[in-house]
């Protein structure tokens, strides 16, 4: 993924108003990102716990998402199977909506996907980061295979939102 602007994201918003992109928070260590290792940029509101963003290229264009999911607690999170990259974090896995893109989404539809809590996925597909102990399948992709699977996982998301 190329290096983006705080600029670049918030223009690239599809499922909120463009006042609403405006005021959300974006990390402010943009420069200090593994841009060339990301698939998509994935990051938490700490203003906000109970939203997550989600900044992607597909087919071209820059596609970024707000999405709900379940505030942190300090018990142990929820054990599952990320939808997008096939990891079980120590971390956790937690369901995350996307209000739909455009009238569907004023009229309150939404679509979800369970994702890595962290949104580290490009990162534990790379091997960059640890999930921790038993926590990825045993497969016998290559790392690129794995990774050209989470790009389709995410962009199949993405059309499921914005479509």
């Amino acid at each position: 993924m190329e290096p983006l602007t705080e600029q670049e994201i918030r223009s690239a918003f599809v499922n909120c108003t463009k006042g609403e992109s405006k005021r959300l928070y974006v990390p402010r260590d943009l420069a200090d990102r593994p841009w060339p290792e990301l698939d998509y940029l994935g990051w938490r509101d700490p203003r906000a716990p109970d939203r997550a963003y989600l900044v992607t290229e597909v087919e071209g264009r820059r596609t970024a998402l707000v999405l709900r999911c379940p505030t942190p607690t300090t018990r142990q999170p929820p054990r599952g199977l990320c939808a997008i990259c096939l990891t079980s974090p120590a971390g956790g896995v937690s369901l995350m909506v996307a209000p739909r893109a455009g009238k569907a989404g004023q009229q309150g539809n939404s679509v979800g996907t369970y994702l890595c809590t962290d949104l580290a996925c490009p990162l534990y597909v790379r091997g960059r980061k640890d999930p921790g102990p038993g926590t990825r399948m045993q497969e016998s992709l290559t790392t690129a295979e794995k990774v050209q699977r989470l790009t389709a996982n995410v962009a199949a998301f993405v059309a499921r939102v914005t479509g």
